[in-house]
């Protein structure tokens, strides 16, 4: 077994135009004097890096590396989320989907698709100067506005959104083999890969690629009602980052899983800071730690009630208390004994002519 890395912190929900959350080397000293040991970058944030000349500059990497040591600090994963999302968009999200690329691209979906598969590439290409492993992402989606069958899903519908999502990705898989960086994907309502099955669906769409893996947050399963502790037995062999994040489901006769359309603090299920939700964290690390699960627990803080920062340093806590340093001893040991094969048969009452 091996003990889980950690804490590390998703920048994503952090950064900010205002100090110190406005550049990477103030928010690498405020996070070390929160006690992170790592940071998990967002890779489309300019504030904080250049994903264009991590990938093709070696001193750009090195002097970044360095930096954050300088804080005690290493980089634990570079996310993609917000690139993954614009690989697979379906037409009722374009408006909104505009917003996350450039200006030249609003209102070109084609182009604006071309950009976000070069930048998920780059980002492969930057990790891989890095020295990082894994890489967290979003899949995207065709066909989550058709989520329930009504009206009913006329035949292929779904089959023909995952042909062309696998269709768009395994390049950028491929380029994250040629790179030996593990693409994974966080299972997150409003992706097409939102739970077990259809990440199955879409594996398989793949060809089984060995670099197409999971990012596990178990929020998003509380909120969709999802066993994560079974999950986390099922694709212990894909699950290869961790956000640590907490969430809530309080459903009433007035609403559930589908949340009326109100906002997150009046929905039945919500985000909610590390140790004021539901989820049941010891036995998730419980679990990662048999499973042998060796990379970081890394903190995404989202709530709706709770300042960003309290949750922060709290969050810090939380998580070095759950982190299971793992034993190399068998605890009954001493109560052992050496005994031959002969013995073993007479314990058992085995008796050879």
């Amino acid at each position: 077994m091996k003990t889980i890395q950690g804490p590390s912190l998703h920048l994503a929900q952090f950064a900010a135009d205002t100090a110190p959350f406005n550049t990477l080397p103030a928010i690498a000293e405020w996070a070390a004097g929160m006690g992170f040991k790592a940071l998990q970058i967002p890779a489309w944030d300019a504030r904080l890096f250049d994903v264009a000349q991590a990938a093709h500059s070696q001193q750009y990497c090195d002097d970044l590396v360095a930096m954050l040591a300088g804080h005690g600090l290493v980089i634990s994963e570079l996310t993609t989320h917000i690139f993954g999302q614009l690989v697979a968009v379906h037409p009722a999200y374009d408006a909104l989907c505009d917003s996350f690329a450039p200006a030249h691209l609003h209102g070109q979906p084609e182009a604006r698709t071309a950009w976000a598969i070069e930048q998920v590439k780059l980002a492969a290409m930057a990790s891989k100067r890095l020295g990082l492993k894994d890489m967290g992402t979003f899949s995207g989606s065709f066909a989550w506005p058709y989520l329930f069958p009504f009206p009913q899903r006329p035949p292929g519908l779904i089959e023909t959104a995952f042909d062309e999502l696998a269709r768009r990705w395994l390049p950028i898989l491929d380029v994250c083999e040629e790179q030996g960086v593990n693409l994974c994907y966080e299972i997150h309502p409003s992706e097409d890969l939102h739970d077990g099955i259809s990440f199955e669906m879409f594996y398989e769409r793949v060809g089984r690629h060995p670099r197409c893996k999971m990012l596990f947050d178990p929020s998003h399963f509380v909120l969709q009602q999802l066993n994560y502790l079974e999950f986390i037995d099922i694709y212990k062999d894909h699950i290869r980052m961790f956000h640590v994040k907490d969430a809530e489901f309080n459903p009433t006769g007035r609403q559930g899983i589908y949340g009326g359309y109100q906002s997150w603090e009046n929905r039945a299920g919500r985000f909610r800071s590390l140790g004021d939700g539901q989820v049941d964290f010891k036995a998730i690390f419980s679990k990662m730690a048999q499973n042998d699960y060796a990379g970081w627990a890394t903190l995404e803080w989202e709530c709706c009630l709770k300042d960003q920062e309290v949750g922060a340093r709290e969050g810090v806590a939380f998580i070095n208390a759950h982190i299971i340093p793992v034993t190399d001893k068998i605890f009954d040991d001493f109560a052992g004994a050496p005994v031959s094969a002969q013995q073993i048969h007479q314990l058992l009452g085995i008796r050879h002519n």
